[in-house]
């Protein structure tokens, strides 16, 4: 059975403190907008890598691909556009 976004949001809020996150997609492919102060001071491949030590196992057995854009609430309050 392929995981919902709702899940995966679940797996995430779980593991990481999130001001603000969206999770979407197809039970396959999904797409994630994750705003965490956890991620202050970290580059975008380092916090791609603290989102799969979250997910574990799971990016390799439910999670067929996850696109991410992993922002600071700092970088989430800029104008965007």
């Amino acid at each position: 059975m392929n995981p919902t976004p709702e899940a995966i949001r679940e797996y995430i809020l779980a593991g990481l403190s999130c001001t603000h996150l969206e999770v979407s997609g197809d039970g396959q492919h999904f797409e994630a907008l994750i705003v965490s102060d956890s991620f202050a001071g970290l580059r975008a491949v380092q916090r791609h890598q603290l989102v799969y030590g979250v997910l574990g196992e799971r990016m390799r057995a439910e999670i067929h691909a996850l696109s991410m854009r992993t922002l600071t609430p700092d970088e989430w309050k800029l104008p965007r556009g």
